[in-house]
C-alpha cells in the first residue's frame, strides 16, 4: 500500500485498480470483521477497533514493501472502493508471486468485477514486475471463485492442505 492518491495501475471497462489511500480502511476494517469474508480467506475476523486497526494500517500506507502490495479495486461507474487486490510473497529470481483478491462489497458480487480485476492486474504484474508465473490458493468449496479465475487464464494445478482448510492450488504461467 502507498499514499500516491489516486495513481491507477489498471482501467477496464467496468473496474479500475489504483492505490491504497487511508480513506479505504474504513472499508477494509469493516469487510476485516465480517464472518463470511473471512471464512473465503479461512481466517478469523479481526477484533481489534479501528483506531488501532488505522495505526497498524498506516505504516503500510507509508512504507510499502516490495514483495507485497495491495490496491484498491473501484467501481469505474462510480468510483467507489468495493474490494482489495493484492500480490505476496513476490520472488524476483524465480519471477513468481501469489495474488489474492476481495469484492468485500457485497453489491458487488457476481457482476463480473472481479473477473476484470484479475485479468488487469495479472497482465499488470507480468508487465511490470517481469514474472514468469502467478499462483493463488483458493478453497476448495469456493466455486465461484475457481470459476472466476478460470475465466481469467488460471489453470488447476493440485489440492494442497493448510491445517484445517484445503486449498485449489491455480496458476497462470507466461510465455
Amino acid at each position: 500500500m502507498t499514499t500516491k492518491e489516486d495513481t491507477i495501475v489498471a482501467s477496464g471497462s467496468i473496474v479500475t485498480i489504483r492505490e491504497k489511500k487511508i480513506s479505504d480502511l474504513e472499508n477494509d476494517y469493516n469487510w476485516r470483521r465480517d464472518p463470511e469474508l473471512a471464512a473465503f480467506d479461512a481466517s478469523s475476523p479481526i477484533r481489534s477497533s479501528f483506531v488501532s486497526y488505522k495505526k497498524m494500517m498506516q505504516s503500510q500506507l507509508n512504507y510499502p514493501e516490495q514483495k507485497r502490495r495491495t490496491y484498491a479495486i473501484e467501481d469505474k461507474l462510480t468510483s467507489r472502493h468495493v474490494g482489495n487486490i493484492m500480490y505476496y510473497d513476490y520472488n524476483p529470481l524465480r519471477q513468481e508471486t501469489e495474488i489474492g483478491i476481495t469484492i468485500g462489497d457485497r453489491k458487488y458480487w457476481s457482476r463480473g468485477l472481479g473477473t476484470e480485476a484479475i485479468s488487469l492486474f495479472v497482465e499488470y504484474l507480468f508487465n511490470e514486475l517481469k514474472l514468469k508465473k502467478i499462483y493463488l490458493h483458493t478453497l476448495v468449496w469456493n466455486f465461484r471463485a475457481q470459476r472466476c479465475f478460470k475465466k481469467a487464464g488460471f489453470s488447476s494445478v493440485r489440492e494442497v492442505q493448510r491445517g484445517a482448510n484445503n486449498f485449489l492450488l491455480m496458476e497462470i504461467v507466461h510465455d
